[in-house]
C-alpha cells in the first residue's frame, strides 16, 4: 500500500503515525490483542473523485483495481458496480479452468461395447428384453475433467452474467464482458450446475497441483457464493485490494485527451499500450542507462503534434497557493524534472508545431475558479530556428465529467493550431 508508518511515545501512551503514498485501495490489519484482522485501512486518494465505480464506467476500462491475497475486510463499498467485481472474478475464473487438471473418475453409463465392469443381470433385464441389444451398462474408471468443478464455474459465469446484464448502460467495456462471458460459457456447457459448499471448497484447496491459480479461482468462486464487494466503507466484509493512483490518473488523463483527438480529428495513440514508445541507442549498448522514451499520450494533427505526460503530483494546487518563488525546493526540483522530460518527448515529433503538455491533478473548486478566471492552461514558447514548441501546464480533476474538461482543451488546441 505504498504506507510509511512512525512509532511514537509521549511517555505514556504509544502512537502510530501513518503517512500514504500514491496507492489507493483497502488492507486488513490484525487486532494487537486478537492477532486476526479486526481492523482495516482504507485509503483515499487525496484529490477527490466521483468513486471507482463511476470513474472506471467513464473510463472505459483502461485500470482496474487489484484485489490482494489478504483476509477479508469487516467493510465493503456497496457502490461499487457489480462489473468491477466481475472483471477480476472472469479473469480468475479463465485461468482455473485453463489449468484445470483431468482426473480419474468413476463413470457408469451404457456402451454399445463392454469396457469394465458389465452388469449383467441390468442388461439381461432392461436393455435385451426391449431390443437394445448394444446398450450395455457398464462402469470404469474414466481420465475426465473434474465435472463439479466445472458445474461450480458455470453456477459462478452464469450468476454474473445476470449481473452484467443489468448494467449494459455502463459503457461498451461492460458489452465486452457479457461477450467474454458468453463465450466462456460454452466451454462448460455440458457441466451441470453446482453450488459447492464450504466444506468443498476447503476440499478442492487441498489440491497440490497448480496450487496458484487453484486458490485464485476458488476464492473467486466463494465472492460469487457470498456476494462479495470490494472492501471500502460499508457494512460488509469486502475483498482487500489496492491500485496505484499514477496509473489510475494517466488512464484518467488518456480519457479526456481520447475525447480531445475526436473532438480535433487527431489520431492518438498512448504509452499505455506502448504505441509512443522510442527507443534510446547506444554506442556500445552495454554502457546505456534508459532504454526508451515512452509519452502518456500522443495526438498527431494535420500540422501539430500534441504531446501529454500526466503527473499525479500536488505541483498544480501549490502553484496556484503559492508563488514559485515561495515554493520549497524540492517541490522546484521534481517540476523542472518534469518539465525536462516532457521537452525530451517534444524532440521525438517531427511537425512543423509541438506542444507539450503537463498534466496535474487538482480538486474541482480549483479548477472551477480557474475556468473563470480564464486561467485552466498556462502557456509558454520554445523558439528554435523555425520551429516552435508550446509548453502547456494544465489541471485535470477527477471529479467532473471527462467531455466538460475536454471541451476547453479542445478550443485551446484549435486556437494553437489556427
Amino acid at each position: 500500500m505504498n504506507v510509511r508508518m512512525v512509532q511514537l511515545f509521549d511517555g505514556n501512551d504509544v502512537f502510530l503515525h501513518l503517512e500514504s503514498g500514491n496507492v489507493v485501495g483497502a488492507v486488513p490489519l490484525r487486532s494487537p490483542t486478537t492477532a486476526t484482522p479486526d481492523y482495516g485501512l482504507i485509503v483515499r486518494p487525496r484529490f477527490p473523485w466521483k468513486g471507482i465505480g463511476g470513474m472506471l464506467a467513464e473510463m472505459g476500462w483502461r485500470i482496474a483495481p487489484t484485489p490482494l491475497k489478504l483476509p477479508l475486510l469487516r467493510r465493503s463499498e456497496r457502490q461499487t458496480p457489480p462489473w468491477v467485481i466481475s472483471s477480476m472474478v472472469l479473469v480468475r475464473l479463465k485461468q482455473l479452468l485453463d489449468s484445470m487438471n483431468r482426473r480419474f473418475e468413476t463413470v457408469r453409463e451404457n456402451r454399445n461395447s463392454p469396457r469394465g465392469a458389465v452388469d449383467w443381470t441390468a442388461y439381461a433385464e432392461k436393455e435385451i428384453s426391449r431390443g437394445h441389444f448394444l446398450s450395455v451398462p457398464c462402469t470404469f474408471p474414466d481420465l475426465r475433467d473434474d465435472a463439479l468443478l466445472k458445474g461450480a464455474i458455470r453456477f459462478s459465469l452464469e450468476k454474473y452474467l445476470r449481473s452484467l446484464e443489468t448494467q449494459v448502460e455502463h459503457g461498451a467495456f461492460v458489452h465486452r464482458l457479457i461477450q467474454f462471458c458468453e463465450e466462456f460459457l460454452q466451454k462448460v456447457r455440458t457441466a451441470a450446475v453446482y453450488i459447492p459448499s464450504t466444506t468443498t471448497l476447503a476440499q478442492w484447496l487441498q489440491r497440490p497441483i497448480r496450487a496458484e491459480h487453484l486458490a485464485a479461482g476458488l476464492q473467486a468462486i466463494q465472492w460469487t457464493l457470498e456476494d462479495r464487494g470490494l472492501a471500502g466503507i460499508s457494512d460488509l466484509e469486502g475483498i482487500p485490494w489496492h491500485m496505484p493512483m499514477e496509473q489510475f490518473f494517466e488512464s484518467w488523463v488518456e480519457t479526456v485527451f481520447s475525447r480531445v483527438a475526436r473532438q480535433t480529428g487527431g489520431t492518438l495513440k498512448t504509452g499505455r499500450r506502448r504505441e509512443t514508445t522510442r527507443a534510446i541507442r547506444w554506442d556500445p549498448a552495454y554502457i546505456g542507462s534508459q532504454k526508451s522514451l515512452t509519452p502518456d499520450i500522443w495526438i498527431e494533427l494535420d500540422s501539430t503534434t500534441v504531446i501529454v505526460d500526466a503527473k499525479y503530483k500536488r505541483h498544480w494546487e501549490e502553484l496556484q497557493h503559492h508563488s514559485w518563488h515561495s515554493a520549497d525546493q524540492i517541490m522546484k526540483e521534481a517540476h523542472r524534472n518534469d518539465l525536462f522530460q516532457v521537452m525530451a518527448y517534444a524532440n521525438l515529433a517531427r511537425t512543423p508545431r509541438v506542444i507539450a503538455c503537463l498534466a496535474y491533478p487538482c480538486s474541482p473548486e480549483t479548477w472551477a475558479s480557474m475556468l473563470e478566471r480564464g486561467r485552466l492552461i498556462h502557456k509558454a514558447d520554445v523558439t528554435t530556428g523555425s520551429r516552435n514548441v508550446a509548453v502547456w501546464l494544465t489541471a485535470v480533476p477527477m471529479a467532473t465529467e471527462a467531455e466538460k474538461i475536454a471541451i476547453h482543451l479542445t478550443d485551446a488546441l484549435r486556437h494553437a493550431s489556427a
